[in-house]
């Protein structure tokens, strides 16, 4: 049987830190950075997957259970998808597989999104399922927080799966909203930066950040902050001060965030790009002093996300923009440069963090995908 060609990509997050967990609203688009793979149906139970990045592994699909030995490991994410089809009636089977990543582990590209959304491609593409993309982005977070053990939410499984450039909507999660959003950007390149931190033990740090907002969200006899009114929350700020400052500060950090996510999807529409950058440095801003998921509690005297920040500001210089990335902690940053001062831009930055540390990256259409043969 002839092989099949399947690809899916990484993503940026733009707009919206730490929202989606709450069912608030994300700006995020795909890359041109991508997990592929060839595969052919082997007519068994097995998924066999040859991986120099992620390793090889063998996952009998016969077992669907949750194993406590696989968790945090891609075998995990495998599984995992796999019990979301099955649970809602897709037929699945193994396959051999060969696979390789151009998306850096730990660069806060979401790899693993991009590697759940390919395996749900392949399932798709070998054995009929009938799924769109958002049921294959719901499927490989159902495989991360499920199987593999990280609470995320949903937005870069949606962002991979969609493509493009987007404004995602997660009020309801099985009926996210993705809005297309036409930006011109041109005259300013992309950038994440790695400053090399380690992510080591860092679970706790992250699962933190939806606890202590639904905790606040609870208080109102809510599950998540996007049920609650912000005027309640603002009104009421005096009565929260039990279940800790910082979680009172983090959902202010969402109230806003979740906001200025249309702001900027607005102002790239309008072709406001000086608005939105100035949104994007807030919310970047608001994540250091109100979401404060740049650097941990546990280890302050290590800041390498503070300081690439402290840095992207001072040789940018009010032009373009920087904000922390994704999950953040020991992460990436975002910023926006100038064409004029890329060359600049990226010789400081390595000078600090290491040569591989400043990656450009475009915005890539496509999300996940059956390659043509």
């Amino acid at each position: 049987m002839n092989e099949r060609y399947f690809s899916a990509p990484g993503r940026v997050e733009i707009g919206g830190n730490h929202t989606d967990h709450q069912h608030g609203c994300v700006l995020a688009a795909a890359v041109n950075l991508e997990v592929k793979c060839s595969a052919v149906p082997n007519g068994t139970n097995t998924v066999n997957i040859k991986n120099p990045q992620y390793g090889s592994a063998s996952i009998d699909l016969s077992s669907l259970n949750i194993l406590d030995d696989e968790k945090e490991t891609s075998q995990a994410l495998v599984r995992g998808v796999a019990a979301w089809f099955v649970r809602h009636g897709h037929k699945i089977g193994g396959f051999d597989a060969v696979m390789t990543s151009t998306i850096p582990l730990g660069s806060g590209l979401s790899s693993s999104a991009a590697y759940e959304v390919l395996i749900g491609n392949v399932f798709k593409g070998l054995f009929g399922a009938d799924v769109t993309p958002l049921e294959i982005a719901l499927a490989g977070q159902y495989a991360e927080n499920i199987y593999f053990g990280k609470p995320c939410g949903l937005m870069d499984q949606a962002a991979s799966s969609f493509g493009g450039l987007s404004k995602i909507d997660f009020s309801d999660p099985n009926n996210t909203v993705v809005t297309p959003i036409h930006a011109d950007l041109s005259g300013y390149a992309l950038c994440v930066v790695a400053p090399g931190g380690d992510h080591a033990d860092l679970t706790a740090e992250y699962a933190a950040i939806p606890v202590e907002m639904k905790t606040v969200a609870n208080h109102f006899g809510k599950e998540y902050l996007r049920d609650v009114a912000p005027d309640t929350f603002y009104s009421e700020i005096g009565k929260l001060r039990h279940l800790s400052d910082r979680a009172i500060l983090r959902a202010h950090h969402y109230f806003e965030d979740h906001e200025r996510v249309t702001l900027q999807a607005e102002a790239l529409q309008n072709g406001d790009i000086q608005a939105f950058f100035d949104l994007v440095i807030q919310s970047g801003r608001s994540s250091l002093s109100y979401l404060q998921n740049v650097f941990t509690s546990s280890d302050p005297h290590n800041q390498e996300l503070t300081l690439a920040l402290a840095l992207s500001e001072k040789i940018l210089a009010g032009k373009g923009a920087w904000r922390v990335h994704g999950g953040g902690f020991a992460g990436t940053i975002l910023a926006f440069v100038p064409d004029e001062l890329k060359a600049a831009y990226k010789k400081q930055i390595c000078n600090v963090f290491g040569e591989d540390s400043c990656l450009f990256l475009n915005i890539r259409k496509e999300g996940g995908m059956e390659i043509p043969g």
